[in-house]
């Protein structure tokens, strides 16, 4: 992997201003999907309003992104940082090469990642090719430096809220999550999209096209005009032997 590559697999993103307390989590479906994957995980209720008081409130420090792994520091109510992180299974070479495939099968599909979008039929694509793209139940592994016992814990469950906003930015950041960064994933996809048109070496075998016909010849110069005056001096010839 070049330089470029390795530094395409850390992003990192500026700390959330604080938030108006009825600004929703999660307006892209693929959003709410990761929403759904730590709620339904979840032990405690209660930790999760807390983290989303939390996500509000700008508690949630720089987040940062990089193959598995997202974290940021949170403080908590006595403005005590604490280190946490989500962890995300990172998909195999194998998984990624089936789902490179399934991207570059359909050109809409590179279209809509790079229109921010992700498509539903790809992600159902790659579930069915055996590539879990988006988290369920169970995938996302929250982890802390604070004593809570609760799965998430609040400043875990913070994190995550607020990572449901840059996914919903950005749906590269969950590609990203699963271990491939965007330029690196857009040069492979480059490399599996067959070019336009026809490769020059076989153009220059096909047999050469046969020549159109030539247009047709112009009249000569003056024998439009000509014939007017032709016409007038026959007419006056008549006159003249009639008089």
């Amino acid at each position: 992997m070049t330089a470029d590559g390795r530094q395409d697999r850390i992003r990192g993103f500026p700390a959330f201003a604080r938030q108006r307390a009825s600004r929703r989590f999660a307006r892209s479906w693929w959003g709410h999907a990761w929403i759904r994957a730590i709620e339904d995980t979840s032990l405690d209720q209660a930790l999760l309003t807390r983290g989303r008081a939390y996500a509000r409130a700008g508690r949630v420090g720089p987040i940062t992104i990089s193959p598995g792994r997202i974290a940021a520091l949170v403080q908590d109510d006595h403005d005590l940082p604490h280190q946490a992180v989500i962890h995300v299974e990172r998909l195999t070479n194998t998984q990624w090469e089936r789902l490179l495939d399934e991207i570059a099968a359909r050109s809409g599909h590179i279209a809509a990642l790079l229109d921010d979008e992700m498509p539903r039929d790809l992600a159902t694509a790659a579930e069915d090719a055996g590539v879990p793209l988006l988290p369920g139940i169970g995938d996302l592994e929250p982890d802390c430096a604070c004593p809570d016992w609760g799965h998430p814990c609040k400043h875990a469950a913070a994190l995550c809220y607020q990572a449901s906003w840059l996914l919903d930015e950005d749906p590269f950041v969950l590609l990203l999550l699963r271990g491939r960064g965007r330029r690196e994933l857009l040069e492979e996809l480059q490399h599996r999209t067959p070019p336009l048109g026809t490769p020059a070496a076989e153009a220059y075998a096909l047999p050469p096209r046969p020549l159109p016909p030539p247009p047709p010849l112009p009249p000569a110069a003056g024998s439009e005009p000509m014939e007017p005056l032709a016409a007038l001096a026959a007419q006056r010839a008549r006159a003249l032997l009639e008089s």
